[in-house]
């Protein structure tokens, strides 16, 4: 009796669509409202360093004079913490993730 109804899932599968995709030759699209990376537009951007305080693992560092502003990705968690405390919303959470890499690296962004 239980082959039946194992053969009709088997049927049933064979038939149907794939429920998952071929990561390298089709891209993963994330839904909306998806924690991603942290990405900032320097030209509405004051450098107060809210976001440099409000960074738990403190992966923000804003230098106010040199108008410098760097993040350390592997040491970004993607909170939102410093999205939600920037007073001239320059930073925000996109859905674009990057990819896992050995070797740390700072991003840095000048005015």
């Amino acid at each position: 009796m239980h082959f039946f109804v194992m053969l009709k899932t088997l049927f049933k599968n064979f038939f149907s669509k794939p429920a998952t995709v071929k990561f390298p030759f089709e891209p993963r699209e994330y839904p909306e409202g998806s924690r991603g990376q942290v990405v900032i537009d320097t030209s509405t951007c004051i450098f107060c360093g809210l976001c440099q305080r409000k960074c738990p693992t403190a992966a923000i560092t804003v230098v106010r004079a040199e108008k410098r502003w760097s993040i350390k990705r592997m040491q970004c968690i993607s909170c939102g913490a410093c999205v939600d405390a920037c007073p001239k919303d320059s930073l925000k959470l996109d859905t674009k993730y990057y990819t896992p890499d050995v070797i740390k690296t700072e991003d840095t962004y000048n005015a």
